[in-house]
């Protein structure tokens, strides 16, 4: 019997459902609550009332109909807004959930679905082994991808089993912290930096954690390549609308998996999202340079991104006869080697050389007078109607700009014209071309005009010189001298020759050429073809070690024209028709949907402020010289967006000094919005 008193005017009846595994006790509760009930007694009221002798403590209460979890305990109903009607499910906020991995590899672990994504991302790459978690994100899969595999599996006469790591057991998972010195700054390296193996110090620290060498050795390894029939079965983007498709997913990192539909058990992708790669170690990172190397990878095979043919031919090169056969005979052996010199070590060692007054080997500042470029160098600028004009001039690069003269004697006066640029390489090495692209935002487009260079070392000094421009850095900057570096080793693995020792008979391989291009390149040759030109390339890449060959083949990546480019669908205010917006670290980009040709450059430098409009979904952004722009978004939330613009600024504030912390109440403020 229930009081006079209970069914005071104050009272009502709530129902709650327990989400428990015990079939012989019943799931649906109701309580007789008040109004000012906190949700902490609330919860409590609940358990008293199950019976059931268990741990409660990773239960919480997620209202179905408002699609939200009461976390605050201490919030009354009246408070939280819950009343009569409300359903409420007391349920586990740590849920199974399958992750498929850039090297297509599909791993099983818990994941708390009450942890904005951001934070749930954080503890997946702490169970990973992955540092910088801020780098990536969860997508789910695109429509058409989904659709592709369902006619696979129709098509199949066996049933297809996915080969699934299950990590449930992991720390992170049960809700208890990650292994505290992967994120220090002082620690002690976890892998072989030559071998990406584990190093012997760390044996001790992979018996503790989900990841044992084995499982390591599947993050940190690449495997047997799929064959050509797996690789026709794949979704392959055909135009800029496709690519549009695959940047749609995108979960948002503000929100937790279960505020965003997902359910448990369901399968979503574990990816790079952010196209910045800061501080790459292979004595760390191992499972995180492999898993860049593979999305890089599978990005090329399935022509995600454009490359030329001869840029095919290096990549197939780096992936078929290098990183595979390594990565099998790395495994195959035990690495016990110790490091090298430790971080801290080698710091105070470079001090002690610098206070001697030696010179150290490692640039440590950047220097303070800012170099600058002067050379005789080739101006093309395309003509629709008649010949290329092209003409001698004297160039001058300093700071993050060139200016050109008439010739030396006048280069003490005004320029002719001085260009702040965007650059795209224009290189066949085989054929002497040593060439860079500079589009030049103005007014109404952008203008195209080509610098031709003498030979590769001019080249390489003024393409790094570009390059850092078009990210706001100088010549004065520590990484213009490796950046010649690269792009001169870069050249070199183009510029390869038969040797007399090269193998003669593609056959007497035991790989399959067609497994390491994409489908366009396997119907344009035939398999003995491919294999030797492919054999061709890898005569400059074949001294290299394991880790090396994976960060040549990055860098090679970073280096495409469209690296880093997220597409959407918009409709830009003013405008009739749609464009596709390009979406990269450090700028966006109009692009014609029709012909893929870019229209206009806005920098992240030049912006002063954006915002959206929730009410009618409108991203609005403001630069300097009064340009601003205003666009809706088709193929994805305008949120999505937002999220990029604030994801890559947020990224750009990272540096070394901050002790890899992560202050992810400015990533929320940058990102989260105001809806």
């Amino acid at each position: 019997m229930i009081s006079s008193r209970e069914y005071g005017s104050h009272s009502w009846e709530l129902l709650l459902t327990v989400d428990h595994q015990h079939e012989e006790v019943q799931k649906e509760f109701l309580l007789r609550v008040t109004g000012d009930l906190h949700i902490g007694g609330l919860m409590l009221k609940l358990v008293e009332q199950i019976k059931i002798p268990q741990d409660w403590s990773d239960y919480a209460l997620w209202w179905e109909q408002k699609k939200c979890w009461l976390l605050k305990t201490h919030w009354t109903l009246d408070k939280c807004g819950v009343q009569a009607d409300a359903k409420l499910f007391f349920t586990t906020q740590h849920k199974m959930l399958r992750l498929r991995l850039p090297n297509m590899k599909t791993v099983r672990l818990k994941v708390s679905f009450s942890s904005v994504v951001f934070r749930a991302v954080s503890d997946i790459c702490k169970i990973l082994n992955i540092r910088r978690s801020e780098e990536l994100s969860l997508s789910k899969q695109s429509e058409d991808a989904l659709k592709k595999k369902k006619k696979k599996d129709k098509n199949s006469k066996e049933p297809v089993t996915e080969d699934i790591l299950n990590l449930c057991n992991s720390p992170v998972s049960s809700g208890l912290s990650g292994s505290p010195g992967l994120y220090s700054k002082t620690m002690t390296p976890t892998y072989d930096p030559v071998s990406g193996t584990p190093a012997s110090s760390t044996i001790t620290w992979f018996s503790d954690s989900p990841l044992t060498e084995q499982n390591c050795s599947i993050l940190a390894f690449s495997h047997h390549s799929c064959s050509p029939e797996t690789l026709a079965e794949m979704y392959q983007p055909r135009t800029l609308a496709d690519k549009a498709k695959l940047s749609a997913g995108w979960l948002d990192s503000s929100r937790s998996l279960m505020e965003q539909g997902i359910l448990e058990d369901d399968q979503l992708l574990l990816r790079f999202k952010y196209y910045t790669f800061f501080d790459l170690n292979p004595k760390y990172d191992a499972v995180r340079i492999n898993q860049i190397y593979e999305q890089a990878r599978w990005a090329i095979l399935l022509e995600e991104i454009d490359c030329t043919e001869e840029e095919m031919l290096i990549f197939a090169a780096l992936q078929a006869y290098h990183v595979s056969k390594l990565s099998l005979s790395s495994e195959a052996q035990d690495f016990t080697c110790e490091s090298e010199v430790d971080e801290v070590e080698a710091a105070l060692s470079n001090l002690e050389v610098t206070l001697e007054g030696g010179n150290t080997s490692n640039i440590l500042e950047d220097i303070t007078d800012i170099p600058k470029l002067a050379d005789n160098l080739r101006l093309v600028r395309p003509r629709k109607l008649s010949l290329k004009a092209i003409k001698p001039y004297w160039f001058v690069f300093k700071d993050t700009s060139i200016s050109y003269f008439k010739n030396k004697e006048s280069a003490q006066g005004e320029p002719i014209e001085k260009l702040n640029l965007k650059v795209v390489p224009d290189v066949n090495v085989a054929a002497k071309k040593f060439g860079i692209k500079l589009l030049i935002p103005v007014a109404d487009g952008m203008n195209e005009v080509y610098l031709r260079c003498d030979h590769e070392n001019q080249y390489a000094r003024w393409m790094a010189a570009c390059v850092l421009a078009s990210k706001g850095k100088t010549m004065a900057d520590s990484s213009y001298h490796p950046e010649v570096h690269k792009i001169l080793s870069f050249l070199k693995m183009k510029n390869w020759t038969m040797s007399p020792q090269a193998v003669s008979d593609p056959e007497s391989t035991d790989m399959k050429p067609e497994c390491f291009v994409s489908l366009r390149y396997t119907k344009k040759y035939k398999s003995k073809q491919l294999a030797a030109r492919i054999l061709e390339a890898h005569q400059n890449v074949s001294q290299m070690p394991l880790v090396e060959a994976k960060l040549r083949f990055i860098q090679a990546w970073q280096s495409l024209p469209e690296f880093g480019l997220s597409y959407y669908i918009v409709r830009f205010k003013g405008s009739k028709k749609d464009d596709v917006l390009g979406v990269s670290y450090n700028r966006l980009i109009r692009i014609d949907i029709a012909t893929g040709d870019p229209i206009t450059t806005w920098r992240f430098s030049n912006m002063k402020q954006w915002n959206v409009n929730w009410e009618i979904r409108q991203v609005a952004i403001e630069f300097d010289q009064n340009v601003s722009i205003a666009f809706t978004c088709l193929s994805a939330d305008c949120k999505t967006i937002h999220e990029y613009i604030g994801g890559y600024i947020f990224l750009s504030t990272r540096s070394k000094d901050q002790n890899e912390t992560l202050d992810e109440d400015l990533f929320h403020k940058l990102t989260g919005g105001q809806e």
